[in-house]
């Protein structure tokens, strides 16, 4: 298990107790009890930092390297996955991954961003960051999706779109833009889980959902703490006092009304317990599934729209006179 800075006095303990648990001693009691009042102040200890978590803490979770990504989702919570490859302009983007599957007997569409574990992976994967062909992919599966009459579900879990020459020579923000014009008036239920990072563009271009959750410990917002302290400060060094002040958390956007709620995770993180972390989002999607359903293709476009009309609506107060 890879800790995090914060993380440090857990792991500090838990290094102790596998210490003492590896001791060759005959008499298990001996050990037992040390072992144990160990193990119960680890508990403590993690329930006391993971119920204090900062902005920026939550936004190192989001970025756990063995945090579950779209792949392991997919294939924890569907059955008869068959991924579709390419977008009918250029080539196969591995950095967006989607096909059609089932959960529970409910034929689906989904699709999200996939990074990678390793260096190799991470390359092939552009680190989960998309070139125009991913949303091209993704645009030719909703697509068919609302061809079949199937709903749409989107994982989100990116940095942001690919920023390369080669991307941008290729229409990035047309590919983009285009899907959002698509998802607005796809005549099929569309929902959205942030499971990882949601960062700009790279994440709405697959993400304008009838209902959008995100996991407890991501974020959502239109730019990174890092590259936001860049702008502001000239620096990467006040990263920490960006995320505070961007409101990027979870409940940030739950108060705000831009997701429709928050999908619980393990103490201690997504990665701690994959097959719960897949068995909560699994049962927020039959949920929303059952509820959309029930929906007409004109009601499910209007509730899209009006969903996102209404963000950022504001009052001015009266001045003084």
């Amino acid at each position: 298990m890879e800790y995090l800075d914060f993380e440090q006095p857990i792991a500090d303990l838990e290094k102790k107790i596998k210490e003492l648990s590896e001791l060759s001693i005959t008499d298990d009691d001996v050990l037992t009890p040390e072992i144990e009042r160990l193990e119960e102040r680890v508990d403590e200890l993690r329930k006391s930092i993971f119920s204090n978590l900062t902005r920026w803490q939550r936004v190192q979770l989001a970025r756990h390297p063995e945090r579950p990504y779209t792949l392991d989702y997919i294939y924890k919570i569907t059955e008869n996955f068959v991924e579709i490859h390419g977008d009918r302009y250029h080539s196969d983007d591995k950095a967006i991954v989607g096909g059609f599957a089932t959960i529970d007997g409910q034929s689906v569409v989904i699709m999200g961003h996939q990074k990678g574990r390793d260096t190799d992976s991470r390359q092939y994967r552009r680190f989960g960051m998309a070139n125009p062909e991913g949303y091209r992919k993704a645009h030719r599966l909703m697509k068919l999706g609302e061809k079949f009459d199937i709903p749409v579900i989107t994982l989100l879990d990116t940095p942001g779109a690919y920023p390369g020459l080669e991307a941008e020579e290729r229409g990035q923000a047309e590919a983009i833009a285009k899907n959002l014009k698509m998802m607005a008036t796809l005549k099929v239920p569309i929902i959205s889980v942030v499971i990882g990072e949601g960062a700009s563009g790279g994440a709405i271009g697959i993400g304008m959902g009838n209902e959008v959750y995100m996991m407890e410990n991501t974020w959502y917002s239109v730019i990174s703490p890092e590259s936001c302290s860049s702008i502001l400060w000239k620096t990467w060094d006040y990263k920490e006092q960006a995320a505070a002040v961007l409101k990027l958390t979870a409940p940030d956007l739950e108060d705000m009304g831009i997701i429709e709620g928050i999908i619980d995770e393990p103490l201690g993180g997504a990665h701690r317990d994959p097959d719960q972390s897949a068995k909560a989002v699994k049962e927020q999607l039959l949920e929303s599934l059952k509820r959309l359903k029930k929906m007409s293709p004109a009601e499910l476009v209007e509730n899209r729209i009006e969903k996102y009309s209404n963000m950022g609506e504001w009052e001015q107060a009266a001045q003084p006179a």
